[in-house]
């Protein structure tokens, strides 16, 4: 917690739950970004945390976007973002949804199939597209292979069907995963890009665009995770090694790394009570839960860390669940999660880390517990 957000807390008193996010913090995290990966352009994921305060901060900063709907699109223009620094990066896309951005003057898009060739050389001809190809995500927290991605081998023919289609190929991505804690991940990303880029000038296509994705990650409970500076270092000396001192252009697309660090949830205890069922066990009940905001700890994949106010004492392991009168809202069963052996209904925990993929992943109001607020200060 930052000290401007304590300071906010003990001024304003927020109610819970909330979310707060230090917009000084959140630029920091963004210029340390930059200076590691001074041979690249910076592409704020926008899922991430898309606030009209956080995406208008960005936009003062210099910083591209990576767009996944025309909702994202509008809000990234909105806050004074050129059209030339946004990518629709969902390979995905309704056709209406491609001639909105077509319409917004958006000029790159994502691709990872025929049928997807076809809707934009319908929707966006002339266009500029990229090929997403899949790439291990092993020693990820939220892998992101499957739904998304070519095979490596399918690429240079679908960027040659492009090309044919009257769009015009341009380069490559891969995503290594969310909460990526092995820099080799990416590494073998760029690799791929490199060799499939030879198999692209064998065919008369001249890529230069080479998109590495996000899912830098954050320290949370469950584990250290290598800082910017060591990643970029592994990356930039891959591209040194394949492409020599003649890099393409590299996009990144950093979302959780820029804004969750810059961000808490504050939440209240509801009830701390004993359940037999199964064997005896504590259980936790907060005021914000998985449609609340929580959505990332499915499957317990992203482990928050909790400090709660006024109590350091000794912990004991709980169950901790949400408000919400759904047997799934359950946050942490398995991970060994502990609170203070004396923590009581009423009292105020702190999920650090939090500034990302919380605010939008909250129902409308699921069980008539309705979102949390947001502060941006």
């Amino acid at each position: 917690m930052t000290p401007r957000i304590e300071e906010f807390i003990a001024r304003e008193k927020p109610q819970t739950p909330c979310v707060i996010v230090d917009l000084e913090e959140m630029v920091a995290n963004y210029r340390a970004f930059a200076a590691a990966a001074p041979w690249a352009d910076m592409f704020y994921a926008v899922k991430a945390n898309p606030a009209p305060q956080i995406l208008s901060t960005l936009v003062a900063e210099g910083a591209g976007f990576d767009a996944a709907s025309p909702w994202e699109i509008s809000a990234c223009l909105a806050a004074g973002a050129a059209p030339k620094l946004v990518s629709y990066g969902n390979t995905v896309k309704k056709r209406a949804h491609i001639e909105a951005a077509r319409a917004e003057g958006i000029d790159l898009f994502a691709l990872d199939s025929s049928g997807e060739i076809e809707k934009l050389a319908v929707a966006a001809p002339g266009a500029k597209v990229f090929c997403r190809i899949v790439v291990a995500n092993d020693g990820a927290r939220w892998p992101l292979t499957r739904k998304f991605g070519c095979a490596p081998d399918e690429a240079v023919p679908l960027l040659e069907k492009a090309r044919d289609a009257g769009l015009v190929p341009v380069g490559l991505s891969f995503h290594a995963g969310s909460q990526q804690t092995e820099p080799a991940r990416w590494c073998e990303g760029v690799n791929w890009c490199a060799n499939l880029f030879e198999r692209a000038a064998r065919r008369g296509i001249t890529l230069d665009l080479v998109n590495i994705g996000g899912g830098f990650p954050v320290p949370y409970r469950d584990g250290d995770v290598p800082e910017p500076e060591r990643i970029f270092d592994a990356i930039g000396n891959t591209f040194r090694d394949r492409f020599g001192d003649d890099f393409p252009r590299v996009i990144v697309e950093p979302g959780r790394a820029v804004v969750a660090r810059a961000g808490i949830v504050r939440s209240e205890v509801i009830l701390v009570t004993e359940r037999s069922f199964g064997g005896a066990q504590r259980w936790t009940y907060l005021d914000i839960g998985r449609y609340g905001g929580l959505a990332e700890s499915e499957g317990e994949a992203i482990q928050y860390t909790f400090t709660v106010d006024g109590k350091s004492g000794p912990g004991a392991q709980t169950v901790v669940a949400g408000p919400t009168c759904d047997s799934h809202d359950v946050i942490y069963e398995t991970s060994n999660c502990e609170l203070p052996e004396d923590l009581t209904a009423g009292d105020i925990v702190t999920l650090h880390n939090a500034g990302a993929y919380t605010t939008t992943y909250a129902s409308a109001k699921f069980n008539g517990f309705g979102p949390p607020d947001e502060y941006y200060i």
